[in-house]
């Protein structure tokens, strides 16, 4: 056994090397250094993936997001441990230092990224790069001190009880890695749904500084000077009141971040068990929008021509039953049910909580004309993928696809070859099926994949886009910044098994009065859209998305 270093003078750092004067027994110690391991791993854990949620919530293209982040720290902690091999003589006191400085960082990250998003309009125009320089200079930074960790405490730990290297470094790892496990769970069902993302993000850098300032100024107090210790404890002092402060203001800041974002006249702000649903206007004349997830789903002003283009062309021909997938907002049933002749309509919408407010909320409702009121609507929540595995064969006449664009990563499945696969299974042999295929004219290639990855799965398809749109309502991937920035088109994909459709509206039935929706317009506007055409595109499918 190795005999202890002689102790050093007081008022000075023990030599390298040597062990710590500790106030525990060394068993003790060492239990206590890996307790710290394990719960400063699970709080880098949990600034990794509120950064990830947050950029996939913000700019969108999770898959993106998610790279850029997860890369970027993993290389600010290669670049990090290489730095904390100058701190390793004074490994204590930088330690200390390291949890309070990532304490801060971590713990107010997420209030800074949301800040800069409220209050700069958008991550797009002139302030492009501006957040997201702000987004890899969180993770760089995040990176940095999570990796100067590990180096400092295999010091503290070998000051405690010297011991061969590769022993030291499996404790230490064993402790990082199920800390990582935990936080990595705790994040998703237990941080995210009980306190939201910016309340968890701060009490996770309450207990990173807890724990990093009780192992130091508790086990490693002889290594400290005096000084350094009044040091540490002033700035953990104002570490944890910075993020007290903070999450006592927090519903506060929400509050005014979302002023921001949907302006003063937000009536309805919650979060279900899928997204963030906030509704604006409805009364007093103003016009409603609904967001989800900050995107503008529906729109007062132009709801009514994006939803009688998708509904009506595919509802030329037997529409007896009739499938919806997506529009819980009821206002594609609306225009479906205009039709006497439709028997049933089956909705399937992921969020249980969007069709609540369809029923309850008395403008929402009104605009869609109750329509889960008719004992014709039957609503299936769940996801669209898995109910049409389910289905029967050739049980619709007419399938509606009024999904989220292709270009939001949650949505790609819903936009393969394996998707339009299920939907042509599901039609019956004349059956139409109607897919919102993004904007034609900002993002052709989107637009002309959608239409490639249709014919790649069996059916012939007749494109088309409606023109004149006058909000960003049902926008893409990125965020609008207001109509300035808002694609000027919808763009459709009318398909059918065997024959080319034909857009043509009223075949057989009487059309129903319509706002704005010509059969004149639409065959202009179907024009118009061929002359966008982009060829040799692939096909995307669930293995190769190409969205």
């Amino acid at each position: 056994m190795i005999e202890p270093h002689a102790p050093a003078p007081p008022g000075t750092a023990p030599p390298r090397g040597g062990c710590a004067r500790l106030p525990v027994r060394p068993a003790t110690g060492r239990f206590l250094v890996l307790a710290g391991v394990f719960v400063c791993a699970a709080c880098g854990l949990v600034y990794e993936l509120e950064l990830v949620a947050l950029a996939s919530y913000l700019i969108g293209d999770s898959v993106t997001q998610a790279s850029v982040v997860l890369s970027v720290m993993v290389f600010a902690m290669g670049i990090g441990s290489l730095f904390a091999k100058r701190l390793r003589p004074l490994a204590a006191a930088g330690f200390g230092a390291v949890e309070a400085v990532l304490a801060l960082v971590g713990g107010c990250s997420a209030l800074a990224l949301y800040a800069v998003f409220a209050w700069t309009g958008d991550w797009g125009g002139m302030w492009a790069n501006g957040p997201r320089c702000l987004l890899v200079a969180f993770s760089l930074t995040i990176g940095l001190l999570i990796g100067a960790e590990v180096p400092l405490l295999m010091e503290l730990i070998q000051r405690i009880r010297r011991q061969d290297a590769g022993g030291a470094v499996a404790d230490l790892f064993a402790a990082d890695y199920v800390g990582a496990l935990v936080g990595g769970l705790a994040f998703p069902f237990l941080l995210l749904p009980l306190l939201g993302q910016l309340t968890a993000t701060l009490i996770t850098g309450a207990v990173n500084a807890v724990a990093g300032g009780a192992l130091v100024l508790g086990l490693f107090r002889g290594d400290l000077t005096r000084r350094a210790r009044w040091l540490l404890v002033i700035a953990n002092v104002t570490v944890l009141g910075v993020l007290a402060a903070a999450a006592v203001l927090v519903d506060d800041f929400e509050r005014a971040a979302r002023h921001a974002v949907y302006g003063r006249d937000v009536r309805v702000a919650l979060q279900t068990d899928v997204q963030e649903v906030v509704i604006t206007g409805g009364t007093n004349g103003r016009p409603l929008d609904l967001f989800l997830d900050g995107r503008l789903r529906v729109s007062g002003r132009d709801e009514r021509r994006y939803h009688e283009a998708l509904v009506h062309p595919a509802m030329s021909g037997e529409h007896r039953r009739v499938l919806i997938l997506g529009g819980g907002s009821g206002l594609a049933a609306r225009e479906v049910l205009r039709y006497p002749g439709v028997h049933r309509v089956d909705v399937v919408e992921a969020d249980a909580g969007v069709v609540r407010l369809a029923r309850r909320d008395p403008p929402l409702s009104k605009l869609n004309r109750h329509a889960y009121d008719d004992h014709r609507v039957h609503v299936m929540t769940g996801d669209a993928f898995r109910r049409l595995r389910a289905a029967a064969p050739a049980t619709y006449d007419v399938v509606i696809s009024d999904l989220p664009d292709p270009g939001i990563t949650a949505s790609t499945k819903l936009y393969s070859q394996e998707f339009y696969g299920l939907a042509r299974r599901a039609l019956t042999p004349r059956g139409r099926l109607a897919v919102h295929a993004g904007p034609v004219s900002s993002r052709p290639r989107l637009f002309w994949t959608v239409d490639t990855t249709l014919r790649a799965a069996g059916l012939r398809t007749a494109p088309y886009c409606v023109r004149g749109r006058e909000s960003g309502f049902a926008p893409g991937p990125d965020r609008t910044a207001g109509p300035t920035r808002a694609p000027h088109d919808w763009g459709f994909i009318l398909a059918r098994r065997g024959e080319r459709p034909v857009l043509r509206l009223g075949a057989g039935e009487r059309v129903p009065r319509l706002g704005t929706l010509t059969q004149e317009g639409l065959v202009a506007d179907a024009w118009v859209a061929e002359g966008t055409r982009v060829g040799g595109l692939g096909v995307s499918t669930l293995m190769h998305p190409r969205y």
